[in-house]
């Protein structure tokens, strides 16, 4: 029984941290990843060009 507490209260712990990392990835969720770099802009796997203010190379 603490096994299974020590889990899920960990599991607790880092589901902000996850969100957080998903939030600021381009072309996550829905978008599929990154697929490739297009004039300093990421082209998500569906296509569409990423709204991130980040920028790529390559």
């Amino acid at each position: 029984m603490k096994l299974w507490s020590a889990i899920l209260i960990s599991m607790f712990m880092m589901a902000p941290m996850m969100e957080a990392n998903a939030r600021n990835y381009p072309c996550s969720k829905s978008m599929g990843g990154v697929s490739h770099c297009k004039d300093g802009k990421f082209v998500c796997k569906n296509g569409k060009i990423s709204q991130s203010k980040k920028t790529c190379t390559g």
